[in-house]
């Protein structure tokens, strides 16, 4: 191995390791820089401007505001202790309003650290610009901003690739750490559905010609790191409903609150503003508006620790509610390479003469199936080649033919030795002096009908100057480790699997049976794909597939949530919702717990929240209206100290209870594969029982706390 492969080899293994650290590190809820730019920023947040986004808070704002000059106007001319329990109101109402910022800018702050490590791999480069596609022409060297979509540039071993785009021509060995984080090199090259770069990567080994797909400002890196930093985050529209009840339940209650002074003047009783307010802060939904932003934000950044970049938060979401999954069986629920298993010989044939003929046709295959064919001939058999095969002319696999094989010289003439499809082998056989077998037949379709795929085996020129059916080679596509247990945990989420392979109906079900989907397509093509994901949804599911060609982009654009191969081509990756930077398949698993946990850990604490409301209303009602109703202490269940130390309590609970459940928002709710029925009951009980006990727990245990200090 030369220096300078040593080099570059050691380049991308440290700059591998620097990204992962980088991520590991934005994905770290206590994270000491993320926790001081959330610190800073959730006080710039304070803007009114920033807060009329978040009706909730923008009430606790004010209601902050109007206690603080009630506590400077009782400064001036109040009584001394008032002047103090309005401190103390103003102080943890404030505190409320910063804390939801906290939480709000903890999230962002979290996809902020994603984007400057995004942003690390952007380099200032030169461009080797092509005047033509042959690379022989001659090329400009431009700075990579310079370059615009259709540009052509030449990308030899050791540069970075300058820009976003397609492989046009040549073949490279590609390091995408700075985009994937894994330091394993990707092959890249021209046609196909492994063609697609990315700006930012780094060419390992040979060249390639790379037409550039994206303008400045607009390559996959650009928008991911504005997806990441939440600058392109829009509301998904359960946020928005969520919202608009939240700002409802709060326009009630304040109605109500406003009424109470009147009926408190009447009663010859009446509520200091400071009450007012405490009350309303504490009856609103303060918990969970405080926290949504939080919830959404999280959610899409979950999805980038998972190497997916979603391009919405309304595709997370849509992940969530996902009814339907439609999975590729190769290389998703299979292995992906096909390998041969055993020779099975038609009668009066001796499996190793099966396994030479196999041998020879394979020699030129480099196919997977091929090497696999070779490797098992010669291990069971230990085969040597004993023919000429210097001057043999190797026939490749036609979709014509459906077949392949090698034509070479023996003693007797010419000898060919065919493999391919049953029907087609049958029909070579007849063709050339032998006959069809109805043995070859059955023996095709029972291996096909276990899962398997059949490659038979012809002879034409051997020692009877005939072509003869020799049999049949098993070739098996094994099922990936637990995935009948995968597929088990999604029907409980009552989510239907449907498997999408182009084998044939009874492969199909084979694997389909094996692997444990619910149901499959067989010889499936883009219209049969797009006519599927239609049916689906017109019976009123949400559907979500994976896919990486440009066959594919149809069928991921109308999918509600469409997950790329990063792999894949540039039009898979436009009409996809999401592009999975790991180019794994099985994510799409993955990406649905996620939208889950997202909407779980926000019908959750939406749950905790208004439950919680509960505990405040038994400890601040009874201390307004005890002296001029005597009978609603009845109500101080809790048994609070003073008027003052109760609604001082419920204040600072409220505050507290936000900054506590950040974790919570920022991590998402523990998530099981339940049906809808359990998960209901489940957050019932944990978070509606919950959320009506911890506050009283925990208010009592703040006006312990107050007492002892002698602060009311």
């Amino acid at each position: 191995m030369s220096i300078e492969t040593d080099t570059i080899e050691q380049t991308e293994s440290l700059e591998s390791k620097q990204w992962k650290t980088r991520r590991k590190s934005a994905s770290s809820i206590f994270n000491g820089p993320i926790l001081r730019r959330a610190m800073v920023d959730s006080l710039k947040k304070l803007d009114p401007r920033w807060q009329l986004k978040n009706p909730v808070m923008f009430v606790v704002e004010v209601g902050s505001v109007i206690t603080t000059i009630e506590w400077v106007r009782l400064l001036l001319q109040g009584p001394v202790s008032e002047m103090w329990f309005t401190l103390g109101v103003a102080f943890w109402l404030w505190f409320t309003v910063i804390f939801a910022n906290f939480a709000e800018a903890m999230a962002e702050g979290r996809g902020k650290a994603q984007a400057d490590a995004l942003r690390s791999t952007r380099t200032s480069m030169m461009a080797k610009r092509l005047k033509t596609s042959e690379r022989q022409a001659g090329f400009t060297e431009v700075q990579a901003p310079d370059l615009r979509k259709g540009d052509l540039v030449l990308v030899e071993a050791g540069e970075v690739i300058p820009g976003d785009g397609d492989v046009i021509e040549g073949v490279a060995s590609v390091d995408e750490s700075a985009i994937t984080g894994e330091s394993a090199p990707v092959i890249r090259e021209s046609g196909g559905d492994r063609s697609a770069v990315t700006g930012g990567t780094r060419v390992l080994s040979d060249w390639i010609v790379v037409r550039i797909s994206a303008n400045p400002g607009e390559s996959f890196l650009d928008r991911m790191i504005a997806l990441v930093e939440g600058a392109a985050r829009q509301k998904t529209p359960n946020e928005i409903a969520l919202n608009i009840l939240l700002a409802s339940l709060t326009i009630i209650f304040m109605l109500a609150v406003i009424t109470l002074e009147p009926f408190a003047i009447y009663s010859g009783s009446p509520v200091a503003i400071t009450t007012l307010i405490a009350l309303l802060v504490c009856l609103i939904p303060t918990t969970i508006g405080g926290l949504l932003s939080a919830i959404g934000i999280a959610g899409m950044d979950r999805m980038v620790q998972r190497n997916v970049l979603a391009m919405s938060g309304r595709a997370v979401e849509a992940a969530g509610d996902v009814d339907v999954l439609l999975l590729d069986k190769t290389g998703t629920i299979t292995l992906g390479n096909r390998m041969a298993s055993r020779f099975v010989p038609l009668k009066g044939i001796e499996e190793r003469e099966l396994a030479e003929a196999a041998l020879l046709s394979s020699l030129a295959d480099e196919t997977p199936e091929g090497r696999s064919i070779v490797k098992l001939a010669e291990e069971q058999y230990d085969l040597q080649i004993s023919a000429n095969t210097d001057e043999a002319i190797f026939i490749p696999f036609s979709a014509q033919t459906r077949m392949s094989g090698v034509d070479f010289q023996t003693r007797t003439g010419t000898r060919s030795i065919r493999k391919g499809a049953g029907d087609a082998l049958n029909r070579y056989a007849a063709e050339n002096g032998g006959s069809a077998s109805e043995e070859l037949t059955q023996l095709v379709e029972d291996i096909a009908r276990a899962g398997s795929t059949p490659l038979v085996v012809a002879d034409n020129g051997g020692a009877n100057g005939s072509a003869r059916l020799l049999g049949v080679i098993e070739l098996k596509d094994i099922v990936k480790g637990g995935m009948r247990e995968r597929f088990e945990q999604l029907r409980k989420m009552g989510i239907r699997t449907i498997m999408i392979t182009g084998d044939n109906p009874l492969t199909a079900g084979a694997i389909a049976k094996e692997a444990g989907v619910d149901d499959f397509l067989a010889q499936a093509t883009p219209e049969t794909k797009m006519k599927l994901i239609g049916e689906q949804q017109a019976g009123g599911r949400l559907v979500a597939m994976t896919g990486d060609g440009t066959n594919d982009a149809p069928a991921l654009a109308q999918a509600d949530v469409g997950v790329a191969m990063n792999t894949g081509t540039q039009a898979a990756k436009e009409a996809a919702n999401m592009v999975d930077l790991d180019s794994n398949p099985t994510k799409l698993i993955e990406v649905v717990e996620v939208g889950k946990q997202l909407l779980m850990t926000r019908g959750a604490l939406t749950t905790f929240s208004i439950a919680n409301d509960v505990a405040k209303y038994f400890a601040i009602i009874p201390a307004m209206f005890s002296v001029a109703f005597p009978v609603l202490n009845a109500l101080n269940i809790m048994h609070l100290a003073t008027p003052h130390s109760a609604i001082l309590s419920a204040v600072i609970f409220n505050a507290i209870i936000i900054i506590l459940l950040i974790p919570l928002a920022l991590r998402g709710v523990n998530y099981k594969p339940l049906g809808a029925g359990p998960l209901l009951r489940r957050n019932l009980l944990i978070y509606g029982v919950g959320g009506l006990i911890v506050p009283f727990i925990g208010i009592k245990l703040i006006d312990l706390l107050l007492v002892l200090l002698h602060l009311a």
